[in-house]
């Protein structure tokens, strides 16, 4: 048997474990937590009542305040770190069932998943630590210091505009309900392949514009030399907020990030793992 070969047998094996599906699936739970929390943020600011980020930090901040908040705040970091071990083990061997571009497509898809859940985790572990600070306020100040670089400014661009494409990605994978192949929908009954459906498509939109709104932003402030306007998904809802007809339009923005949160709930059920 070839070293890769082997490599791939044990890393098939460690994803199909029992331990790693039950602590991703506990991910699921801790990462609609944050969701629902960060909703609750983002109507906060749509009503001009929050001072804290309008973001998932923001949102674990909130739980570690709570009586049992930091052991929440611990649970939610284990779960997404077994979340990103496990969609790190599909980028590298899985998707099997997919032939050509489509496993190809999958596969890009775990990775980048496997970074955000990572990331997620990160952060839950810094809030837990009391080492995070304002998550807006260190996006600014990367920002700066980008843009005083030389080539500082087309970077801090080019990530805007990947954050956009991400944000357009995630739109028109919640619209053409892509998200329907990664259930056990063979095991809902009619009532809950349609609430599934309806909560997946409106959690991605909302997450999907709120990516591309701040995004767009960054972009601005490498064009405009303004680093104020990249504070991420923060920015993005206070940015909402002032249009007109901001406050409803941030309205329906966190109740679709609630519906995601809820969403994730179901996945702890029904996902694939």
């Amino acid at each position: 048997m070839s070293l890769t070969h082997s490599a791939q047998s044990t890393a098939s094996r460690t994803a199909n474990s029992r331990w790693l599906e039950t602590l991703a699936r506990i991910g699921f739970i801790g990462y609609g937590i944050v969701h629902l929390l960060f909703a609750w943020l983002a109507l906060q600011i749509a009503f001009g009542k929050s001072s804290d980020d309008g973001d998932q930090s923001g949102a674990l901040r909130t739980l570690a305040a709570q009586p049992m908040g930091k052991f929440l705040v611990v649970a939610i970091a284990v779960g997404l770190l077994a979340m990103a071990i496990w969609q790190g083990l599909e980028a590298a061997v899985g998707h099997r069932a997919e032939r050509g571009g489509e496993r190809v497509v999958e596969r890009a898809a775990s990775a980048g998943r496997t970074v955000v859940y990572l990331y997620f985790a990160w952060t839950a572990w810094k809030v837990f630590s009391d080492a995070g600070s304002n998550s807006a306020d260190k996006q600014e100040a990367l920002t700066g210091e980008l843009m005083t670089s030389s080539g500082g400014r087309w970077l801090v661009g080019l990530a805007g505009l990947g954050l956009a494409a991400i944000g357009a990605g995630l739109v028109v994978y919640g619209l053409v309900k892509r998200f329907e192949k990664h259930l056990k929908t063979g095991e809902m009954d009619a009532r809950t392949r349609k609430l599934a459906r309806r909560l997946g498509m409106a959690g991605y939109v909302a997450k999907g514009a709120s990516y591309a709104i701040a995004g767009i932003l960054v972009i601005v402030a490498a064009v405009n030399y303004d680093p104020e306007k990249a504070r991420g998904l923060d920015a993005a809802l206070r940015a909402l907020r002032e249009q007109s007809y901001g406050t409803i339009l941030l309205t329906l923005v966190a109740l679709g990030i609630a519906a995601f949160g809820a969403f994730c709930f179901l996945q702890s059920r029904y996902r694939k793992v």
